[in-house]
Parts: C-alpha cells; sequence; structure tokens
C-alpha cells in the first residue's frame, strides 16, 4: 500500500489515488435514467431505493414518504473526512480518516457479556485498532474481506507515552477502484436521523436517491436569474448539498436554496401586498374626530408612540384600499387602546370591527376592556368563544349577523363556519403569531377587503418581520405609559427557594399582589394542571396560610377561569399560582411580583412575556427566575433575562440561541426546514431575494411569461392561499 500522505492529495482537481491508479473520488456519477413510471411523488416502497420495512420506517419515524421528501431531507451538517492522516500522526482526541491493511481481527469477552471486536490496520508508519462494541457480525464481515486495505473514520484515543492507537464509533469502507466511499475520503453528511437508522444506512439510501432521481427535480428558477447571480442549477444543488465535491461547492448549493426559499417567500408576501393594494376596500373618512373622542373618555393621556401610530392607523384607514398593518408594541406597550381608537373609527363611520385573539382568557379580557370603554359611548360589544354555552353562541352571531353588534370579540370562534358579519370594515388579530396565515384570510373573508390590523407583544428582529410579515406596513410602539418602572430581575438557585418566598410574603402584607408561574412539566394541559394544583395546594398550606391562593390553567372550563381572574382583578386573591394561560394579555396593576419556578425550561420570549404580567402599575414590581440551569443555554437565558427589560433585544438573543424556526415555521410562512440558514448571516440573501422579487413581480406580475411558469407552478404548490392571487 502507499505511503497514507500520499491520499493527502490536494482536492482542486478532484482527484485520488488508489495505490497509484487515479480515478475521481469526489464527484457523484451522472445520474442515469431509470424508469420513467417513477415521479417526485412516487413512494419510497414502489421504488429499488427501500424494500417495504425500511419504507415504512423512513415514513413513520422521519415523515419520508415519497422520492421527493428523500431529495429534501438535507443534512444538517457535514464532516470533513477528505484528509488523511499517518497513524503515528494520529493524536488523542481527534476525529480522523486512515487508511492502512487489515492484519487481524479478534473478539474480547467482556464480564457484562458484551463483545468487544478489535480490527487492526496497518500503514507504513503503524498499526491502529478499529473497536467495535457489540456487534457480533462485524469480525466475520471483516474475515471475509482478508487482508483488503480499507478506509476507516473514528474518533481516536492513544494510550499514554505514546501507546497503540484505537478508534472508536468507526465508519469504515473498503478502498475500490470502481466504486466511491460515500462514508470517508470526501465532504461527508450526517443526516438528521431517530432509532433504528443508521448514518451509513441513510447515507447509501441518500447516494442512490440522488443518482437515480435527482433529474426529476424540476427547475424553476428563471435561467437568466441563475445565471445573473451565479447560482447553480437544481440538479447539482441536490447533489452538491447531499454529496458535496468541495466545500465551495456545498457553500453553493446552500446559498442557492436558501435564496430559493426566500425568493419564493419573497413573491407570495409581496404579491399579497400588491394585491391587496389595489383591491377597492372601505373607507373611513371620519377619524380625527373620532380619535379625540376617545381621548376624552381615556382614563389616562396617551404616550406619543401610541399617538404616532394611531396617526399611521388613520392615515391608512382613509384610504380606499385596504389597510395591512402589523403593530409591534413591548408588554405593557399600550397596543390594546391603539386597536380600541381603529375600532372606534371602524364603528363612528357605520361598520362593524371584530378582533380575535388565541386564547380564551386574551380574548375574554379584550372584551372587558373595550366593553368598559365603549358602553358609555353607546357602542355594543359581544364577546364569541368556544366554551360558550350554544344558546349564548347563537344570540351573539344572530346580534352580529343583524349588525346589533359593533364589535365583537372573539377566538377562532369567530372565523368558524356559520358566522356571518353584517357589514365587517375592520379585522384586528391579536397575537398573530398564534395564528396562521389561513386563519387571518378567514377572519378577512368575513367581510368585503375589510381592513386588517395585526397585533403583536413578541417583538420580532426587523429581519424576521420582513420574513414573515412582509406583506404588512409595520408600527412600532416603542415607549412605555408615563410612571412605568422596569420590572427588577433576579436569578435564584433552587436552594434560595426559601428566601425567595419569604421576599414575596413582604410584599403580600404590603397589600400588594403576586403570581407563582408552575414550570413546565411537559407538553400536556392535562401534566401541567396537575402540577399546578399540587404546587397551589403547597403553598396554601405550607408556605402562606394566612393568605389567599388561587388557582389557574388550561383544564378550567372558560368560566371557572374567568372567575378566577375576577377575583385576582378585585384582589379578592392576594397570590395566583398558574401555567402559562396567563403569558398574554392577564392586567393586574396591583400584581408586582411574579415568581417563575424551574426558569431553564421556558425559552426566552416566554419569560418575557411571563414578566410582562408584573410592572404594569406605578410601583416597583420584581420578576424572580428560581433554576439550576445544566446547559449552556439555559445559563445564558437565565443571564439575558436579569440583564435587560428591552423586548427587542431578547428577541435577537432568543433567535440566536434557538434559531429561526419558532418564527418562521411552516405554519407561518411556508418555509421548508432548511438546517443550514442563518437568519444572522444570510440577511443579504434576504434581502436580495426580496428586491428580485419585486423585479419579477414588476415584469411579470401574474408568472405568466414562459421564463416563469415553473417558477409559478412551485409557488402556488407551496402556499394554497397564493394560487387565488396570481390567478386573478
Amino acid at each position: 500500500m502507499p505511503y497514507a500522505a500520499e491520499w493527502n492529495v490536494k482536492a482542486q482537481d478532484g482527484i485520488r489515488y488508489n495505490a497509484g491508479v487515479a480515478r475521481n473520488a469526489t464527484s457523484i456519477p451522472k445520474p442515469r435514467k431509470v424508469d420513467t413510471v417513477v415521479t417526485l411523488d412516487t413512494p419510497i416502497a414502489r421504488t429499488t431505493l427501500s424494500g417495504d420495512s425500511f419504507a415504512a420506517t423512513l415514513s413513520k419515524a422521519l415523515n419520508l414518504t415519497t422520492v421527493g421528501d428523500l431529495l429534501h431531507h438535507f443534512p444538517h451538517r457535514y464532516e470533513d473526512r477528505s484528509h488523511f492522516l499517518p497513524i503515528a500522526q494520529v493524536r488523542h482526541g481527534e476525529a480522523v480518516t486512515i487508511a492502512g491493511t487489515v492484519v487481524n481481527i479478534e473478539n474480547q469477552p467482556t464480564r457484562s457479556r458484551l463483545t468487544i471486536t478489535k480490527v487492526a490496520i496497518r500503514d507504513e508508519t503503524g498499526i491502529a485498532f478499529l473497536v467495535f462494541f457489540g456487534n457480533r457480525f462485524i469480525k466475520s464481515a471483516f474475515e471475509k474481506l482478508g487482508p483488503r486495505e480499507i478506509i476507516a473514520y473514528g474518533k481516536a484515543s492513544r494510550r499514554m507515552g505514546g501507546g497503540r492507537v484505537e478508534l472508536t464509533d468507526v465508519e469504515w469502507e473498503t478502498i475500490d477502484s470502481d466504486a466511491d466511499p460515500i462514508g470517508v475520503n470526501r465532504i461527508v453528511p450526517i443526516y438528521p436521523l431517530t432509532e433504528g437508522i443508521s448514518q451509513q444506512r441513510m447515507r447509501r439510501l441518500m447516494w442512490n436517491a440522488v443518482d437515480l432521481y435527482a433529474y426529476l427535480a424540476e427547475e424553476f428558477l428563471p435561467d437568466e436569474l441563475l445565471t445573473r447571480l451565479g447560482m447553480p442549477d437544481l440538479h447539482t444543488t441536490l447533489r452538491e448539498i447531499h454529496f458535496p465535491s468541495t466545500d465551495q461547492m456545498r457553500q453553493s448549493a446552500q446559498r442557492r436554496l436558501t435564496f430559493a426559499e426566500f425568493y419564493c417567500l419573497q413573491l407570495i408576501l409581496v404579491a399579497r401586498k400588491r394585491q391587496a393594494q389595489k383591491a377597492a376596500g372601505v373607507a373611513f373618512p371620519i377619524v380625527d374626530p373620532v380619535v379625540a373622542e376617545l381621548r376624552d373618555v381615556l382614563p389616562y393621556q396617551l404616550t406619543g408612540a401610541q399617538g404616532r401610530v394611531i396617526g399611521e392607523i388613520g392615515e391608512d384607514m382613509k384610504l380606499r384600499r385596504p389597510m395591512n398593518r402589523l403593530i409591534q408594541g413591548d408588554v405593557g406597550s399600550g397596543k390594546t387602546v391603539v386597536a380600541m381608537a381603529a375600532l372606534l373609527v371602524a364603528v363612528r363611520n357605520g361598520y362593524q370591527a371584530a378582533i380575535m385573539a388565541p386564547t380564551e382568557i386574551l380574548a375574554e379580557q379584550h372584551y372587558l376592556n373595550i366593553h368598559r370603554t365603549m358602553e358609555d359611548l353607546g357602542i355594543h360589544v359581544a364577546l364569541l368563544s368556544g366554551s360558550m354555552s350554544e344558546k349564548a353562541k347563537t344570540l351573539n352571531a344572530q346580534a352580529i349577523a343583524g349588525g346589533e353588534v359593533h364589535i365583537a370579540v372573539g377566538t377562532h370562534a369567530l372565523i368558524q363556519e356559520g358566522i356571518e358579519f353584517h357589514r365587517l370594515g375592520l379585522a384586528v388579530v391579536d397575537e398573530q403569531h398564534r395564528f396562521g396565515v389561513l386563519q387571518r384570510a378567514a377572519l378577512r373573508q368575513k367581510g368585503t377587503s375589510p381592513d386588517v390590523l395585526v397585533m403583536t407583544a413578541t417583538p420580532i428582529p426587523r429581519t424576521l418581520t420582513l420574513t414573515v410579515y412582509g406583506d404588512l406596513d409595520v408600527s412600532i410602539i416603542d415607549q412605555l405609559p408615563p410612571g412605568r418602572k422596569p420590572v427588577r430581575t433576579h436569578w435564584k438557585h433552587g436552594e434560595e427557594r426559601a428566601a425567595v418566598y419569604e421576599n414575596v410574603r413582604g410584599l403580600l402584607k404590603q397589600g400588594r399582589q403576586a403570581y407563582v408561574i408552575c414550570p413546565l412539566v411537559l407538553e400536556s394541559d392535562k401534566l401541567q394542571a396537575r402540577a399546578a394544583t399540587e404546587l397551589a395546594l403547597h403553598l396554601e398550606h405550607h408556605v402562606y396560610p394566612e393568605f389567599r391562593i388561587g388557582l389557574l390553567h388550561g383544564q378550567m372550563k372558560s368560566a371557572e377561569k374567568e372567575e378566577v381572574m375576577q377575583r385576582f382583578r378585585k384582589a379578592e386573591l392576594d397570590l395566583l399560582v398558574s401555567t402559562t394561560v396567563i403569558e398574554v394579555g392577564v392586567d393586574v396593576p396591583n400584581a408586582s411580583i411574579i415568581v417563575i419556578e424551574d426558569a431553564d425550561r421556558f425559552g426566552l420570549a416566554q419569560l418575557h412575556q411571563l414578566r410582562g404580567r408584573v410592572g404594569r402599575g406605578d410601583t416597583q414590581s420584581y420578576c424572580l427566575l428560581i433554576a439550576d440551569p445544566k446547559t449552556d443555554d439555559g445559563v445564558a437565558r437565565m443571564r439575558i433575562m436579569t440583564e435587560t427589560s428591552d423586548g427587542f433585544q431578547i428577541a435577537e438573543e432568543d433567535l440566536k440561541l434557538r434559531g429561526p424556526g419558532d418564527f418562521y415555521g411552516t405554519r407561518q410562512s411556508g418555509m421548508q426546514d432548511l438546517p443550514f440558514v442563518d437568519i444572522f448571516r444570510d440577511v443579504p440573501i434576504l434581502h436580495s431575494a426580496r428586491a428580485e422579487a419585486i423585479a419579477t413581480l414588476e415584469q411579470d406580475p401574474k408568472l405568466a411569461l414562459p421564463a416563469h411558469l415553473a417558477l409559478r407552478s412551485h409557488v402556488q404548490g407551496r402556499i394554497k392561499a397564493v394560487s387565488a392571487i396570481l390567478a386573478s
């Protein structure tokens, strides 16, 4: 065998050497055309790729059912196994690729009856041992090979004093002049897996899928765009994203996929915005007197930011084109009163308005706040939620349809079939991130191109605002009401719990109220309800027997939850134990301390929302995080929470820690799962994609030119809602 360093030939020509014979070891053979019956929608089990059993495992465990699913099951990382080390140069703790001749195989039994197989391979500089645990077939597999040359990749250990080299977690291939090793001697893809599927088997499956079927993927980006931006075509991209020939080609493939995702998303958002701007909507000419009327009945002054945003909304509502505006405002910034101004403008101009919230508690609180303010103005406000009795829902639905209700407040019950409006002119959607695109559209369809106002208390980084809400104009309420003091946040460890609860007792004695948030047990309302119940009983009997304790969780009926919240608002309860159902919207100014148990189990955005339940009055408020985080991310979340109360900064940090998945999942924007997208690094790609989308639609608004037909089909397939926009 040649000296191992001979294998370290640079990849500029894509050439590697095997015993002096040149071959292309980094490129994938050109895909050969197979049975034309196979399409991207063909089930994996009906191809030569897999038997029925493995196909069933892929479908159940990884949701990979068709050929197209396989081609779009991208690696989530890569390992560079293209550089060989002489065995003598292997260092302890490194992940290395070596090559050598098999010279010995032996099994070593252990007391636990676990068999350890050690395979010795030799190159011209030394011997290394490949170690396999509990694989009873591996010895016979190597014995059948005989003294063959192999390539192996694994984690190296070397005994003290420069002793023998051992490799564990080994992947290996025979050296073969007519076949390309796919697990070594190249940049190797590492796929998202599940139990029962090995990397080796997945890579072999993906190699064959790319080899046989990559040609089936239809290019949808225009040739002119690909050429101008210097991006590879789709077939090349699929080959290089799965089995990169060079790291440069991997990066090029990732850039192309990232651009394509952003580009198609921006086509949808820009098309939707253009369509909305052209639509004949409702004009509300009477604005300024209405806003003045609202100011007169409010018991407080609006902030400058609230006034500015109300002005922006008013200018939109005066126009005949439908308003599409997003209001971003941190917790406690006063978004509801801004929405009330818009609601009142719609009503005073002779139309109905609706406001949809994601939870019954938030919908009920909106109803109470709006009803309290509007009743003196002669405005009829009604609530519609899923847990109301059928009789109450029927009566309210009839009043909405008949026009007696001026403002309808509710949950997704507002968009259910059978709910009709007499003359809907404005639709307000609160906490938009809880709703999908189609739900937002369903509320809009209850009227004839009504104005749409979207509110969120979850600050979204500017880049993601462009990504997720690119079809909306954006207003930001960046000012808290006067007198509000920043909530002081402290991180305490579990052994400090007694001191934390003693601090709470001190505030309760002063007449203040408190929240204690039950930890996230599991994603189960029943388990959380049980945990919250147990915590409430413990506090009531063992910690605060002298105070009145309330309990709130998602398993309670709506009437029960509202009763508890009413008692807490009226200070008939001193302390409220709750799950995260109070995450948004609950407003009790006298509550001045919140304790969050096992705070490291919550995400940053959720912690910030929970913290926003206090600090709503003019007294100093506190947030106490009890946590013993066991991960670096958990420690980072606690540190960030104690260092800043700026929601936008927290959103940026949350994005860095968690990645963008939760901000733009497929439900929200249609984005596919691209594990290599970095929303911070890829900002230039996003801006380029939006500029190209705008230019494309300027040239061809309906994507009807021959060069855009494949693109049109692809975009329509991605989000059903866009079909009507592009076909209109």
